[in-house]
C-alpha cells in the first residue's frame, strides 16, 4: 500500500496532462475529439523514421523496392497534390518530410508513418485496378492517421494501461492469470473502441483531403466496395485493420455528397 497513493496521483496527473485537444483542425465535416498523448512527438517521430528506413532497406535487399517507375510517379503526383491540402487540418503538415515508396508485394496494403512516410504495396493497386481518384482516397485515409497522430495516441493508451496494471498489482497483489484477464478486458473496453474511432476520423479527413485536391470523393466508396468484394474469398491484410461494413460505405457516401461543392470548386 505504500506505493499506491504516489502512483495513483502520478497516474491521474499524467492522464489529465495527456488528455489534450489535438492540434488538428476539424475540417469541413467536423472531426473534434480530445486525445491522450502521453508519448512525446519526438519519440514517436524518431521511432517512425527508424522503422521506415528498415522497411525500405528490407525491400531494397529483396529487390522489390520501386521497381515500377511509372506507378511510383503516379503515387508521387497524387501525394504532391494532397500535401498542400493538409494545412486545412494542421498548419505545420505541408512542411513535413513527406515521402512515398512502392513495394512490389502481392498484398492489399498501404500505410503512413507518423510524420508522413508513406508506403504502397503493388498488390493493392494491381488487384483492385485502382484509378488515381481511388489511390488518392486510400492515400488520404492513411495520411489522415498521421495528421491525427493515431499511432502516438495508441502508444499512449498502451502506456497508460501498463501503468494501471502496475498499480493494480501493487494494491491488490493480483495473480498473473487475473492480471492477464484484466489486460484483455482493458484492451477490448478501451483500446478497441478507439481504433474504430481512428478509422472513422481517417475516413472523414481522408475523403476531404482528396476532394480538396481535385479527386472525386465518391472514389472512396468504390475503394471499399472493391475491398468488400475481395473479402468474399479471403480477408485482405488491409481489411484486417480497416474493416469495411455496410455502415461504413453508407457514411462514405454521405461524406462524399457533403464534399461535392468543395470537389467541384477545386476543379475550376
Amino acid at each position: 500500500m505504500r506505493l499506491f497513493y504516489p502512483l495513483l496521483f502520478s497516474l491521474i496527473g499524467i492522464f489529465l496532462a495527456g488528455c489534450i485537444a489535438n492540434t488538428t483542425q476539424s475540417g469541413a465535416l467536423g472531426v473534434e475529439r480530445s486525445q491522450l498523448l502521453m508519448v512525446s512527438a519526438s519519440q514517436m517521430q524518431e521511432g517512425a523514421n527508424a522503422a521506415y528506413k528498415e522497411v525500405l532497406s528490407d525491400a531494397r535487399a529483396k529487390g522489390i523496392l520501386n521497381k515500377d517507375p511509372k506507378t511510383l510517379d503516379r503515387l508521387k503526383t497524387i501525394m504532391n497534390r494532397l500535401i498542400p491540402q493538409t494545412r486545412v487540418f494542421r498548419s505545420d503538415a505541408p512542411s513535413w518530410d513527406w515521402e512515398v515508396n512502392l513495394i512490389h508485394e502481392d498484398t492489399l496494403n498501404a500505410w503512413c508513418m507518423p510524420g508522413g512516410k508513406i508506403a504502397f504495396y503493388s498488390g493493392i493497386i494491381e488487384k483492385l485496378h485502382l484509378s488515381d481518384d481511388e489511390i488518392a482516397a486510400i492515400m488520404g485515409h492513411e495520411m489522415a492517421h498521421a495528421l491525427r497522430e493515431h499511432s502516438r495516441e495508441r502508444a499512449s493508451q498502451d502506456q497508460l494501461r501498463q501503468i494501471g496494471l502496475i498499480i493494480a498489482q501493487e494494491v491488490a497483489g493480483l495473480s498473473g492469470d487475473v492480471m492477464k484477464m484484466a489486460d484483455i478486458a482493458t484492451y477490448y473496453t478501451i483500446s478497441l473502441p478507439y481504433s474504430r474511432e481512428h478509422e472513422r476520423e481517417s475516413d472523414i479527413i481522408g475523403i476531404e483531403l482528396a476532394a480538396r485536391a481535385g479527386y472525386d470523393p465518391y472514389a472512396a466508396v468504390s475503394v471499399w466496395e472493391k475491398m468488400a468484394a475481395q473479402s468474399n474469398s479471403q480477408t485482405p491484410e488491409f481489411l484486417s485493420t480497416h474493416p469495411a461494413p455496410k455502415s461504413r460505405i453508407i457514411e462514405l457516401k454521405r461524406a462524399a455528397k457533403m464534399l461535392e461543392p468543395i470537389y467541384l470548386e477545386s476543379k475550376q
